[in-house]
């Protein structure tokens, strides 16, 4: 079986997230444990497992999600990472459909080579700030949002770019503060560079302490920044040692987050599922 890493939400090699990506030839996921035991192996932040599912349905293909310690409900960098090689393999030309536990989520391929995902957009509900949560992220919040079901994030949004991009979390003591992670956020100190909010996404929780560039975070980026800028089409940098821009098209209950993505290594799973 192939196994594909695809550097996701960028346009270069060894940038952006990357993410494991195995499509299943048959019509069944193998035992989660097996799933997980991949996962760990890959030890990326997400490893995508995905089988094509019958014609006339209401998805082509079935879409999980794994990171090296557990399955996720939603995770954007690994979908846009399995479109990518959907496509680029021939095995879809035009929107594909992907049923996940999240609901259905949609990947189109752009003629500039860019792919669109259609995803829920996070409920977000504002909160006070939780006891213990500056000293764990190591600045005080401004704000701080719950994320809702599917994401299950703490949005924390900061005074100014340079105290997201300075941020050292303590990640043991950040990991009690969310069901996922924590995203940092705040507005671009200079549009003009070619982004309009900047993040961080911190995950302890599941097995990530810092993810390179996280899709799903943007389901909740979006309508935050969307509010405050005053326009529902915008670009995010993830401030990661690696970086990534996602742009983000907020449509009501759905958001639009549209990359590139690059494969970087395609070889051979040498065991049975």
């Amino acid at each position: 079986m192939r196994i594909r890493i695809v550097d996701a939400f960028t346009d270069r090699p060894f940038s952006g997230n990357p993410a494991g990506v195995l499509l299943l030839d048959s019509g069944t996921f193998p035992a989660d444990a097996r799933l997980q035991e991949i996962a760990a192996e890959v030890n990326l932040s997400e490893t995508a497992f995905a089988h094509p599912l019958p014609p006339g349905g209401t998805a082509d293909w079935a879409l999980r999600w794994f990171t090296p310690a557990t399955e996720v409900d939603m995770c954007g960098h690994a979908t846009l990472a399995t479109a990518h090689v959907l496509h680029t393999t021939g095995l879809a030309t035009g929107p594909v459909r992907f049923a996940a536990r999240c609901g259905i989520l949609t990947a189109t391929a752009r003629q500039d080579g860019t792919l669109t995902l259609d995803f829920p957009t996070s409920a977000l509900t504002e909160e006070p700030v939780p006891y213990g949560l500056a000293g764990a992220l190591g600045a005080d919040p401004v704000s701080v949002h719950d994320t809702g079901e599917h994401v299950g994030d703490l949005l924390v949004e900061l005074r100014d770019e340079a105290a997201v991009r300075a941020l050292a979390p303590d990640f043991a003591a950040l990991a009690a503060h969310s069901r996922r992670g924590v995203i940092a956020t705040a507005a671009a100190e200079d549009p003009a560079r070619g982004y309009d909010y900047v993040s961080r996404g911190f995950f302890p929780g599941v097995g990530i302490d810092e993810d390179p560039v996280t899709g799903s975070a943007h389901t909740a980026l979006a309508p935050f920044w969307s509010a405050r800028l005053g326009r529902d089409d915008l670009t995010g940098l993830q401030a990661s040692a690696r970086s990534g821009l996602v742009r983000t098209a907020l449509r009501g209950e759905r958001t639009l987050l549209t990359g590139t993505a690059v494969t970087v290594i395609d070889g051979e799973l040498l065991t049975t599922l």
